[in-house]
């Protein structure tokens, strides 16, 4: 819902009826993942998407539907079968959606649920499951009701039963923590070891950040694709007369500052990626020296290799150890055979969304018959 969120909030504030369908889970080779959305207004308008066109007429009705009845409904897409008139998807991937009512007071809690998306503040939405196919559960007993916006520090709402919602906030709290989105399953009262109940937790937290040092022309490529990429961007240069908004439109922020002094003071996390394009010792060293001793999930420089090797002898006297030294991806970037500032970017980008997901980093062709999405 965060690639679909300005578009809600504008939707809600003049006060229209919409539903929202969003991938709860995704087998195979699945086209989006868990949390893509598409919306449908109450005039036909949509936005989003949630299978790249496989399925977005199906569900588009399906999401009519529910503006309809005012009812949540869940459906499962799988292969399509010999009827070309089916619907289902070609990749061969299976995805189950859930569609929800929103707007004109169904889903109160959304815009604030959307401003805190907006402010990159963590917040997670619970929702009960519906039965398979649609509509309220035969059994008014078996989903529970109502829905849950959870926080690092709490939560709104209720699922109707208070036990079942402390569980529940533990649960979510740990998603929102590391940026999970999933189903939970639990008893009706909250038990761990029961699957009586299931719950989509939806979660929205901060885009993970990336620093970017050096300011040069390869810089701004990183920059544009990791911006695209969903990234918060920071460029930092110790020379103003680089680091300018002009040469850095995508940047989040720039910062001009000695890149070693701006790191120690800078929050890093285990989903910062660090991108020291410098290639330049005085920059170089003192800044790689306290970047490989943060949590940061990705830290990669640029140069030859013959800088490379320099590097790793001016941080070995620096005292850094060799499971530190490890840490470090350099040359930066895939061997894609890149040429330009923008084909650089590519295989820097490439190397970072492997790390991310376990990829291989080989053609597609040449790693049957591992699985395409991890």
């Amino acid at each position: 819902m965060r690639d679909i969120a300005q578009g809600l909030s504008s939707w809600s504030a003049s006060g229209r009826r919409f539903a929202v369908a969003t991938v709860v889970r995704t087998w195979k080779s699945a086209p989006r993942q868990a949390g893509s959305s598409l919306a449908v207004a109450e005039d036909g308008e949509v936005i989003g998407s949630v299978s790249g066109g496989c399925v977005e007429g199906a569900v588009y009705e399906l999401a009519s539907e529910v503006l309809r009845t005012g009812e949540p409904a869940l459906v499962t897409y799988g292969v399509s079968d010999d009827d070309a008139l089916a619907v289902g998807l070609t990749c061969g991937g299976i995805i189950e959606i859930l569609v929800r009512p929103a707007g004109a007071g169904r889903f109160p809690a959304l815009p604030g649920v959307l401003e805190a998306i907006g402010a990159g503040r963590p917040v997670a939405v619970v929702s009960p499951l519906p039965a398979e196919g649609g509509g309220a559960e035969p059994d008014p007993t078996a989903a529970p009701a109502g829905q849950l916006i959870v926080t690092p520090s709490g939560k709104e709402g209720t699922l109707g039963d208070a036990r079942l919602d402390a569980a529940v906030t533990e649960r979510a709290q740990g998603l929102l923590a590391q940026g999970g989105t999933g189903v939970v399953r639990l008893g009706r009262s909250g038990e761990e070891r029961r699957d009586d109940l299931a719950v989509f937790v939806e979660s929205f937290a901060p885009p993970p950040r990336m620093l970017v040092f050096g300011a040069i022309d390869f810089a701004s490529a990183v920059a544009r694709i990791g911006k695209f990429l969903g990234y918060h961007v920071t460029v930092c240069d110790a020379r103003p007369v680089f680091a300018t908004r002009r040469r850095f439109p995508d940047a989040d922020e720039l910062v001009v500052d000695w890149p070693h002094r701006y790191l120690e003071s800078a929050e890093v996390d285990e989903n910062t990626v660090i991108c020291v394009l410098t290639h330049d010792p005085k920059f170089d060293v003192p800044l790689l020296r306290r970047a490989l001793r943060t949590p940061a999930r990705y830290i990669g420089a640029m140069g030859s290799r013959r800088t490379h090797e320099d590097r790793l002898r001016r941080l070995r006297e620096e005292g850094i150890s060799e499971a530190e030294l490890s840490r470090l991806s350099s040359p930066i970037g895939l061997d894609l055979g890149a040429r330009t500032p923008e084909e650089t970017a590519v295989a820097i980008m490439a190397e970072i969304i492997a790390l991310r997901w376990g990829g291989t980093g080989r053609r597609l062709t040449e790693t049957t018959p591992l699985p395409i999405h991890r």
